[in-house]
C-alpha cells in the first residue's frame, strides 16, 4: 500500500462492462489502485463470467453485499457502511466510480462522510424522470463529486445548468463504447449462441427487461402486453428474451411467464455472457429495451431501438433517428411502432470520429485524467489550474440546450423532440474526439 493508490468501486454487470477499458489503461499506464467490489450483482451469469471475459483483474476487496441485503434500502445501508470501512482502511488519495447504481451512490457518499475526494464517471446523465432511482442515484453522485467525467456534450451541458464548475468536468466519451469496439475488433464474438438458440441473423428482435420501475406489477403486465401483441402481428421475427433473474421472479409470480411460453415465436434464455449478448445484439433486425447502456451498444451497431420508458438520458439516440420511445400506456400504438420500423431499411453505424456517445477511447482518457489526479493535493491546490477540456462556450450551450430543457420538461422526448429540433443542434452534439484528446 502506497499514498498515491486510489480507490476505484464497482459491483454491477453493466459497471464491470464500462470500468474494463479504464482497468486495462490503468494497468498498461502501471498505475496501482485498489479495486472494491461490492457484489451488488453476484452469480456466476451476471457478474463472474464478465470478468473472465473481459480480463477483469480480481477484485482487492470483495464485499459480496448483494447475497446478504433483503431490499434496497438494506442494500444501500451495507454498502455504504462497507465501502466507508474500506476507504478507512486504505486511504486512498481519490475514489473513482462509474455509472448510477446503488454502488456507485453508496461510493459517492462513503467518500463525503470520510473526507475523501471522489471522482463520478458517466455524470451529467440526466433522463428528467425522478422516480427512476437511478436518477437519483447520478443526481447525488454528481453533487459529492470533486471531478464529474461526461460522456456526451449533452451530459455536459447538464452539469453546467446545474450550477457546477466548467473547470471540474472532463468530456471523455462513454466507456461502453470501447468495450464493444474491442470485441468487435478482437473477433471476440460468439456466432455458436445463434446455433443454439436456432435462430438467423436478422429474423430475430432482441429483448431485454429489468428496471426495477418497470417490474412493478401494472407496468410490467403493460410490457407483456405489447411485447405478446407484437409477437402476434410478426410471425415472421423469433423474439429473444434473456431473462434477467429478477425479471424472472417477478413474471412468476405474476403468472406470465408461462403466458410468454405458449408462444412459438418467443425464446426464453437464461441470462448470458457479455460476448454472446453482444453477438446476438450484433445480428439483431432491433431491440426492444428499458437498458440503458443497451440502447448505447444497439445505436453503435446501427440497430433500431424501442426503448420501454418514458424519457432516455442517451438522448442523442433519438436525435439520430435510431431510439423510439414509446408509452406503457399506449400498447397498441407501440405495436405498431415496431411493427412499422421492421420494414425499415437499415441504419448504418454512426461515425466514430465524431460520435456524440464516444469512439472507442474514453478508457484511455480516464486513465490518463486519473492519473493527473494521482499526483493532484485536493486539499491544497486549485482545481481551475489545471487544464481541463470542459466546455466553455457557454452562450452558445445556452442557447442549444434550452429547446431540449423544455421538451423534456414537458416529457416529451420522442415525436416532438425530433421534429422541433433543428439539424445545428445535432450538428453541435458531435464531438471531434481528436481535439479533446489535445486538451488531456
Amino acid at each position: 500500500m502506497t499514498k498515491k493508490r486510489f480507490m476505484i468501486v464497482e459491483g454491477t454487470r453493466p459497471g464491470a462492462i464500462k470500468v474494463a477499458p479504464v482497468l486495462w489503461h490503468l494497468d498498461k499506464l502501471g498505475i496501482d489502485y485498489i479495486f472494491v467490489w461490492s457484489g451488488q450483482h453476484y452469480d456466476y451469469e451476471m457478474s463472474k463470467v464478465f470478468f473472465d471475459q473481459l480480463n477483469l483483474p480480481e477484485p482487492d476487496i470483495f464485499l459480496d453485499i448483494g447475497m446478504t441485503a433483503k431490499d434496497v434500502s438494506e442494500q444501500v445501508s451495507l454498502l455504504i457502511q462497507g465501502i466507508t470501512l474500506q476507504i478507512k482502511r486504505f486511504k486512498p488519495r481519490f475514489v473513482y466510480a462509474l455509472g448510477d447504481t446503488n454502488t456507485t451512490f453508496a461510493a459517492a457518499l462513503a467518500s463525503a462522510y470520510t473526507g475523501t475526494p471522489f471522482i463520478h464517471d458517466e455524470a451529467g446523465m440526466r433522463s428528467f424522470d425522478t422516480t427512476m432511482l437511478e436518477e437519483i442515484n447520478r443526481k447525488v453522485a454528481d453533487t459529492v463529486a470533486d471531478i464529474r467525467l461526461t460522456p456526451t456534450k449533452f451530459a455536459t451541458v447538464n452539469l453546467l445548468y446545474e450550477g457546477f464548475s466548467e473547470s471540474t468536468i472532463w468530456l471523455v466519451g462513454s466507456t461502453a463504447v470501447d468495450t464493444l469496439m474491442y470485441v468487435l475488433d478482437n473477433g471476440m464474438l460468439q456466432n455458436k449462441i445463434l446455433d443454439e438458440l436456432e435462430i438467423e441473423p436478422i429474423r430475430y428482435i432482441l429483448v431485454t427487461l429489468h428496471r426495477r420501475e418497470n417490474l412493478e406489477e401494472a407496468k410490467l403486465r403493460k410490457v407483456i402486453s405489447i411485447l405478446i401483441g407484437i409477437a402476434k402481428r410478426l410471425h415472421e421475427f423469433k423474439f429473444v428474451f434473456p431473462i434477467h433473474p429478477h425479471t424472472e421472479k417477478r413474471l412468476q409470480e405474476l403468472g406470465l411467464l408461462d403466458t410468454l411460453k405458449r408462444l412459438n415465436n418467443i425464446i426464453l434464455s437464461n441470462p448470458l455472457g457479455y460476448l454472446e449478448f453482444i453477438t446476438l445484439l450484433k445480428n439483431s433486425h432491433m431491440v426492444i429495451t428499458d437498458s440503458g447502456g443497451v440502447q448505447v451498444e444497439a445505436f453503435i451497431l446501427g440497430k433500431r431501438i424501442v426503448t420501454l420508458r418514458p424519457t432516455t438520458e442517451w438522448i442523442e439516440t433519438v436525435l439520430w433517428g435510431y431510439n423510439n420511445i414509446v408509452s406503457l400506456d399506449k400498447p397498441e400504438e407501440a405495436v405498431e411502432i415496431v411493427t412499422s420500423l421492421t420494414h425499415m431499411s437499415a441504419l448504418p453505424p454512426p461515425d466514430l470520429t465524431n460520435c456524440p456517445v464516444g469512439d472507442g477511447n474514453a478508457g484511455m482518457r480516464v486513465s490518463k485524467i486519473l492519473q493527473k489526479f494521482v499526483e493532484f493535493d485536493f486539499k491544497n491546490q486549485e482545481i481551475n489550474k489545471l487544464k481541463v477540456p470542459a466546455l466553455t462556450e457557454e452562450k452558445m450551450l445556452s442557447y442549444f440546450s434550452l429547446p431540449v430543457r423544455l421538451l423534456l420538461a414537458k416529457g416529451d422526448i420522442s415525436n416532438n423532440l425530433v421534429n422541433n429540433l433543428s439539424s445545428m443542434l445535432k450538428e453541435y452534439l458531435k464531438i471531434d474526439w481528436k481535439s479533446i484528446d489535445k486538451l488531456i
